[in-house]
């Protein structure tokens, strides 16, 4: 996890670095970080970017970035006592979304326990309609 170039895609731009310590209510009856928790962490780190990059999601906020879809592929279970690093990239911008895609490891291995990706698109939320990329966003991205 020490290599921020995907290998596998260098089409694809990091964004963030995030660690999230795994509490212990993270872990389901098998001793493992739950499904449902690895997209609360990629979603933490979506947060996090979408903040940094000035589209905060608030209610004041003119324009919304919502995900339009996720996915995860489990690769290796993560257990507590463990800091996640989360790794999330950007690719070619649309119209009005992008792709973003998160790799997700322990601290201290090297090893790729899961990855996911998600469509990010921005709307109005007045009227649930989709608006041009903000071109902060698009610029970072690019």
């Amino acid at each position: 996890m020490n290599d921020p170039t995907p290998h596998a895609h260098p089409d694809r731009k990091l964004l963030l670095t995030t660690r999230i310590p795994v509490r212990w209510g993270d872990m389901d009856a098998y001793g493992h970080v739950n499904n449902t928790v690895y997209f609360r962490y990629c979603e933490q780190a979506r947060v996090e970017w979408l903040e940094q990059s000035g589209s905060a999601v608030t209610p004041d906020n003119p324009v919304a970035p919502v995900i339009i879809n996720a996915s995860c592929t489990f690769l290796i279970p993560i257990n507590y006592p463990a800091t996640v690093v989360l790794r999330m990239y950007g690719g070619e911008p649309g119209r009005s979304s992008v792709m973003t895609w998160y790799e997700l490891g322990v601290e201290g291995d090297e090893r790729i326990y899961a990855e996911g990706s998600s469509k990010v698109v921005w709307m109005d939320p007045r009227t649930g309609k989709s608006v041009p990329l903000p071109e902060d966003i698009r610029a970072e991205v690019s």
